[in-house]
């Protein structure tokens, strides 16, 4: 027994090594481009607190434009690694062929829509008059190259699904310092200041999203042979794009849940006054970086789980869910602990004003304490991604955000008239409610290879 033991202790060790090889990358590229959105925070936040809310007050319909091709890499990285699990290359080819598709359509329709829409935008978030025209202005500019941003968010998870993370990360790191060197140039030398921080979004989309382009059509997994392939490759098969929308479209569907949320939510408390917003608004930034290790985490999870199926391993299956948990949970503990004790120096990196300091400080205090809870829910979407459970997610994430976070944030500012930490409150319990609802499935149960 203690033979058997040491040999399962051993499979063990070798499957964490694997995971942890895979996702540091992943942190190191979140960390890198977390640390340049940090950057670029500051710069535009020097140039006062106007600035900051043009820049932040369209960020979250960002987001939700931006999911929509995270959310199909999403599908096609679940669907990949399984192929790449089982050695199909001649799979993984008709799904690259179509993964390249999909990036060219999304990312036209995408741009096309922001653009016509990005007069109104500011105006639906209930942005103050005075800052209007700027917020628009830059929402435009960086939609130009949404094609560029969708090839980064699907054709990068299709390399990251050939257990290629390191790659991808030189790439964003390429992208993110080229977005901070442009922001100086324009914002302060050029002296073109918000505009200036969206031409240097908008270059840095465009480099990473085409060096994204170019590595996935060298992965040699997807076209061993180059030139005509590609493009066959390229016309629209509605099998392969049937199994992808199967899965991708729950995944939209969660993004776009969550990110209305985020803009229902983040027109709610625009509307508790300017500098309360920017408070929210940069303690929400500066926040992300204590997200890293989930997220991390979760892309590597994902990948080895969808691995572990096309290879029909049900061990290795049940033991990356266990590893990645256990070490995503731990690490968020870690760094919700950091957290809290430079809250407050954090907030001074970004804005010279002492009133948004102190207000953001205190938030990021409070929500230093469910970091564990977030790690369990951002992995736990992982594992179920990978396994193709996008259905369940998105039934978690609307009940978590509509449920909790919109409604009682809601009663919160226009019925109660509380202040901005009872508005957090109801964020950190949507937080928690969703890292529960994830885990259910696997409670009580032992973990097996149920797949959509």
């Amino acid at each position: 027994m203690t033979q058997i033991n040491q040999v399962q202790g051993e499979r063990y060790r070798d499957l964490l090594r694997r995971l942890v090889v895979l996702s540091i990358p992943t942190m190191i590229e979140e960390i890198l481009t977390t640390l340049m959105q940090y950057v670029d925070t500051a710069m535009v936040g020097h140039l006062g607190e106007q600035a900051t809310a043009a820049v932040s007050v369209t960020t979250s319909i960002g987001w939700l434009a931006g999911s929509i091709g995270y959310s199909f890499g999403a599908a096609v990285l679940a669907l990949i690694s399984r192929a790449y699990g089982a050695s199909d290359q001649k799979r993984g080819a008709r799904l690259a062929g179509q993964s390249m598709f999909l990036t060219i359509a999304i990312g036209v329709i995408l741009g096309v829509v922001s653009i016509v829409l990005s007069p109104f935008i500011p105006v639906w978030m209930g942005a103050e008059e005075a800052i209007r025209g700027q917020a628009s202005l830059y929402f435009t500019i960086i939609s130009i190259p949404m094609v560029f941003r969708v090839s980064s968010a699907i054709l990068g998870s299709a390399v990251r699904a050939t257990q290629n993370t390191k790659t991808p990360m030189l790439i964003s790191v390429f992208s993110n310092i080229l977005n901070v060197v442009l922001n100086y140039f324009l914002i302060y030398t050029a002296g073109l200041g918000v505009t200036g921080a969206a031409i240097a979004t908008a270059v840095s989309f465009t480099a990473g999203g085409l060096l994204d382009m170019i590595l996935f059509l060298r992965t040699d997994f997807f076209f061993p042979e180059r030139g005509k392939k590609i493009l066959a490759g390229m016309r629209p098969d509605p099998k392969t794009l049937r199994e992808i929308c199967v899965l991708g479209v729950p995944v939209m569907g969660t993004s776009v849940v969550s990110t209305l949320g985020y803009v229902v939510f983040a027109g709610m408390v625009s509307g508790m006054g300017t500098t309360i917003f920017a408070a929210h608004s940069i303690a929400v930034t500066a926040e992300e970086i204590f997200y890293i290790p989930g997220y991390g985490l979760r892309t590597a999870t994902s990948a080895l789980v969808g691995a572990a199926i096309g290879e029909k391993n049900e061990w290795k299956f049940s033991a990356y869910c266990r590893i990645s948990v256990a070490l995503t949970v731990g690490m968020m503990f870690l760094s919700g602990l950091v957290l809290f004790f430079i809250a407050k120096p954090l907030m001074s990196l970004f804005t010279p004003s002492a009133a948004v300091v102190e207000i953001g400080s205190e938030m990021l205090k409070l929500v230093a304490f469910s970091e564990p809870f977030f790690g369990l829910m951002v992995v736990m979407q992982g594992i179920l991604y990978g396994m193709g459970r996008t259905k369940y997610a998105f039934f978690a994430e609307a009940i978590s955000m509509w449920g909790v976070r919109i409604l009682f944030t809601y009663l919160v500012v226009h019925v109660w008239h509380l202040s901005l930490r009872e508005v957090w409150y109801c964020m950190i319990a949507c937080n928690v409610c969703k890292a529960v609802l994830l885990t259910l499935p696997f409670i009580g149960k032992r973990r097996r290879m149920v797949v959509s």
